[in-house]
């Protein structure tokens, strides 16, 4: 009998390895499903309550332009997923469009982010809705961008055409987007619940990917996937990163301010 070696092992050790960080990640975040919602959202965004949306008496995991981001990213990759494994990135008009949603949303944060300053001077004051609004435009073209790279790096063969081909397919995810914030905008807390928790999973979601294509791309094995199931180390090793990073951003932050509560200003 042939005595396992590290070729053999490497993937048991992997999710092992993953399970313990998970463990661990579920044993520091706060207790409930919101504590843990919260916990991811403190590792990427300041959290300040007067830039968020309200759940009773709690601010959401992520402020109102995280929201905005990590929903309509979320929001992207299930539009684009039915449509099966596409690999080209949407037409050139549609991918100007993005970039001016994209613009819009660094012009919105650069206005919001003059306020921090007595006297700084500002194009206009700043609204929840519109960083709800400019951060659901940056998210879809995140996702609009990532799913596309994601096909070609992974496997080996792929549909050599956009998920969103034309402005039908691009304006029926717009006002998916806008029905969207119309949604979160009520503040009505059966909805805030649901949402709240779907920005923390698409934020592990997103990075999970991001991760899972740096690793494929450093190990050199891009292009070799035939199905999903052949890419679930790789995603698996992602997750693991994500929260990994989510636990010690977590860790300085919590030390740093002593408290899981949005920075003060």
């Amino acid at each position: 009998m042939s005595r396992p070696t590290l070729r053999t092992l490497w993937k048991p050790l992997l999710v092992g390895f993953g399970a313990a960080v998970l463990i661990l990640w579920l044993a520091f975040a706060p207790p409930g499903l919101l504590g843990k919602a919260d916990a991811v959202g403190y590792a990427v965004c300041h959290r300040i309550t007067e830039r968020s949306f309200m759940l009773g008496d709690r601010a959401l995991p992520v402020c109102a332009r995280c929201s905005g981001t990590f929903l309509g990213a979320l929001l992207g990759l299930a539009y684009q997923l039915p449509r099966g494994r596409r690999g080209k990135l949407p037409p050139a008009s549609i991918c100007i469009a993005l970039g001016v949603l994209a613009l819009a949303w660094a012009f919105d944060g650069f206005n919001s982010y003059m306020h921090f300053f007595e006297g700084a001077p500002h194009f206009y004051e700043p609204q929840n809705w519109l960083r709800l609004a400019t951060g659901t435009g940056l998210g879809l073209g995140m996702a609009l961008v990532l799913l596309p790279i994601m096909h070609q790096t992974f496997f080996t063969t792929f549909d050599d055409r956009p998920a969103i081909p034309n402005w039908g397919a691009f304006g029926g995810l717009l006002g998916l987007a806008a029905l969207l914030n119309l949604v979160i905008l009520t503040e009505n807390p059966l909805v805030l619940y649901p949402l709240a928790v779907l920005s923390s999973i698409s934020v592990l979601t997103l990075l999970t990917l991001c991760y899972s294509l740096l690793l494929v791309i450093f190990l050199k094995r891009d292009g070799l996937a035939n199905t999903w199931r052949d890419v679930w180390p790789a995603l698996v090793g992602g997750l693991t990163i994500a929260l990994l990073q989510t636990l010690v951003i977590d860790a300085v932050r919590l030390y740093l301010t002593g408290s899981w509560g949005g920075l003060g200003i």
